[in-house]
């Protein structure tokens, strides 16, 4: 049974940064494509940023956060991390990461990310 570990949300001013990250307990973390999602109140959940199993060398992003975030992983750590930037009272959700496509796998408990004045 996977299990994912997010942390490092919180309250910050808009345009301000975080950096999520999300522990996995996976024998095979290394070679599975990984996704950082988000859950807004009232909103589905939606894919924000991938990246490829392996060295990680393909990334995508959704459209309103191009530019904005970065997504990389440490297979060693069994980490994936989502740097953000410039925040926007938008991006104010519950983040969580999980295989890409998440399939039936479970969810963690995720990371709340403020963004407010």
């Amino acid at each position: 049974q996977v299990q994912f570990v997010e942390s490092g949300g919180g309250l910050v001013q808009p345009g301000g940064s975080l950096r999520l990250s999300c522990a996995a307990s996976t024998r095979i973390f290394d070679i599975i494509k990984m996704g950082w999602y988000r859950q807004a109140p009232e909103k589905s959940r939606e894919l924000v940023a991938s990246i490829s199993g392996g060295s990680g060398a393909s990334t995508n992003y959704a459209d309103s956060v191009k530019g904005r975030f970065t997504i990389s992983r440490d297979n060693a750590q069994k980490t994936v991390y989502l740097q953000m930037n410039s925040l926007k009272s938008e991006d104010t959700a519950v983040y969580y990461c999980n295989f890409h496509p998440a399939g039936s796998t479970s969810w963690g408990q995720g990371t709340q990310v403020t963004v407010s004045s």
